[in-house]
């Protein structure tokens, strides 16, 4: 009687990486949901790529987990997701080089080649930015790792106001009117903005409103020349 041996469970790690500028500081993290919980990992490097800190999140989170363990990584970096499942390959096979030189990272895709075949590993690309939410945590704690990097301190989470009890007026005593809703506009932005404010916004540990808010206070102190100087100071070439 032949009897098959049941399929592992397989735990699901979310994996991301990035760096502002690039070339700069930048940071990695990782999300974990397995048996035993949730287990959350960031860290950086203040002199590194974006493509590095990519790199670096996945072999973290293979790093994890013991040899022959069953995980489903998914990152939002086709650069990562191809370099194991198409490209590595071709690259083994050529002595680690390109048809135009060496591997770029080399040492780091030899470390996620070597992880990658000690374990049952299932990989999936998610796209950025779109409310996947462990997607979404990983890059949070990406920006995390950065800061730690830099050495600056954690961005603050927001907290929930605590409820505050009505408060009902005496018999004959008017109750006074609620104080009006702060007043907003919606303002149209190009996509590619929008996914540039996303980001600048997760690297400055805000929401995109309030980055955008302060962006304008900033623009609106600077006057029409103080924006003038700076763009021109941005795309002067050294």
């Amino acid at each position: 009687m032949t009897t098959t041996k049941p399929a592992l469970a397989r735990a699901v790690a979310y994996a991301d990486g990035g760096c502002d500028p690039n070339p700069g500081p930048g940071g990695w993290g990782v999300v974990i949901e397995g048996p035993e919980g949730k287990v959350e990992l960031c860290g950086g490097d203040r002199a590194t790529t974006n493509n590095r800190m990519e790199l670096t999140a996945a072999i973290k989170a293979l790093s994890h987990f013991p040899p022959g363990s069953a995980i489903e990584m998914r990152c939002d970096s086709q650069y990562v997701i191809k370099s194991v499942t198409e490209w590595m390959r071709g690259w083994k096979a050529k002595g680690w080089r390109t048809s135009t030189g060496p591997v770029k990272n080399v040492e780091l895709m030899q470390e996620l080649d070597a992880l990658n075949a000690a374990r049952d590993v299932k990989w999936t690309w998610v796209r950025g930015h779109t409310g996947n939410v462990g997607n979404e945590r990983a890059d949070r704690l990406a920006a995390q790792g950065r800061r730690q990097a830099l050495g600056l301190a954690p961005a603050s989470e927001p907290v929930p106001s605590p409820a505050v009890p009505a408060v009902v007026p005496p018999p004959g005593v008017a109750a006074e009117a609620p104080a009006p809703a702060p007043r907003t506009t919606q303002v149209a932005i190009d996509l590619g903005l929008g996914l540039d404010v996303s980001r600048g916004a997760k690297l400055a540990g805000l929401t995109p409103q309030a980055f955008v808010e302060r962006a304008i206070r900033v623009a609106l102190k600077l006057g029409p020349d103080g924006i003038a100087r700076v763009l021109d100071g941005g795309s002067a070439k050294p």
